[in-house]
């Protein structure tokens, strides 16, 4: 295996410029699966055009966080922030804190260590019977990614009592949320505890940018000033305030992707690559030679989600049609292994 491999995978999903840099343009078009966004976006509706040209209001934003909060079950007594996306959230959160000691649960989504070591943090990736009774403040990602643990809710809540109890906070990032709602725990927000939310991963347009704190008051007006007006933007305002306030289309969405996410379990087992975890929107395999497979399946315009620090597995997004899983299926059964 040549020793670029290593060096050189994509830190994210989803950067097409950077695989044609690596493998050159498909003749087929590229078959991303890479991201675990879903592949079926919601409806784009047709928006009124004073939202491209004017701020937003307070109104249209108001309209939009009660969505959300309708959508997401939070109590009356808990606060959401909207920021650009859930990325934002997760840069600006560690700057509301004095420096500290910060244990992310892990492996898990990298840029919560780095955000908080970058915040002059000092941050430790543990598992989850490793954590530091030292640290003031815990994440956890749930269900999560890469592998798509799920951790029981309650245990959850008692974590966050007791960090609050000697002031510490948890941090519990949803993002994968929506296709698990039972593990949600935006119906509890509480002091000592922020639930991030990503609006684009579920319905599948992660270009709009929307993400969501939920937490109590006084940490959300400290978030709400540190990311400042006009956050985010009209139009995504009035989409997601739609989407939002879809419980038909969200609940059909649910049983689309589980279904498929099957399929998708069913095609790999076959090729000899049963999934070793993951959600409705992504599978997580183990395979010994996880970067060369990664290269293979990228010479023939598939994009897969490779991890430099863990050299055995790749994650699998949908694929989205039965074209698309067929095309997946031929490739890996290519593969010489």
């Amino acid at each position: 295996m040549p020793s670029r491999v290593s060096l050189d995978l994509p830190a994210h999903g989803g950067d097409i410029a950077a695989a044609e840099a690596r493998f050159g343009r498909p003749r087929d078009g590229w078959l991303d699966l890479s991201t675990g966004i879903n592949p079926h976006a919601y409806p784009i509706p047709t928006l009124a055009a004073p939202l491209w040209h004017h701020l937003p209001g307070q109104d249209t934003e108001q309209a939009m966080l009660d969505a959300a909060r309708r959508c997401y079950g939070v109590a009356e007594a808990a606060a959401l922030v909207a920021g650009p996306g859930s990325q934002a959230l997760i840069q600006w959160l560690p700057r509301l804190f004095e420096p500290t000691r910060v244990a992310v649960i892990g492996p898990t989504y990298g840029e919560h260590a780095s955000a908080w070591a970058a915040a002059g943090h000092d941050v430790a990736t543990v598992e989850s019977h490793a954590i530091d009774p030292h640290s003031r403040v815990v994440i956890v990602v749930n269900p999560n990614n890469p592998d798509g643990y799920r951790w029981d809710p309650q245990g959850l809540l008692a974590l966050a009592e007791a960090l609050h109890q000697r002031q510490g906070l948890l941090v519990v990032d949803e993002a994968f949320a929506d296709v698990a709602p039972e593990l949600s725990l935006s119906g509890h927000i509480r002091p000592g505890l922020v639930v991030l939310r990503s609006f684009g991963k579920f319905f599948g347009l992660a270009g709009v940018r929307l993400g969501f704190a939920l937490c109590a008051a006084d940490l959300a007006a400290e978030l709400r000033c540190a990311v400042g007006p006009w956050a985010v933007s009209g139009p995504t305002l009035a989409l997601a305030t739609q989407a939002l306030a879809d419980p038909a289309w969200i609940g059909a969405m649910r049983r689309r992707l589980h279904g498929e996410a099957v399929a998708l379990d069913d095609m790999l087992s076959l090729v000899g690559l049963p999934p070793a975890g993951g959600t409705d929107l992504f599978r997580l395999v183990v395979v010994p030679r996880a970067w060369g497979l990664y290269e293979h399946l990228g010479s023939r315009g598939i994009l897969v989600r490779a991890f430099a620090d863990a050299p055995r597995w790749l994650r699998f997004g949908l694929p989205g049609s039965t074209g698309a899983r067929e095309r997946l299926r031929q490739a890996l059964l290519e593969w010489p292994g």
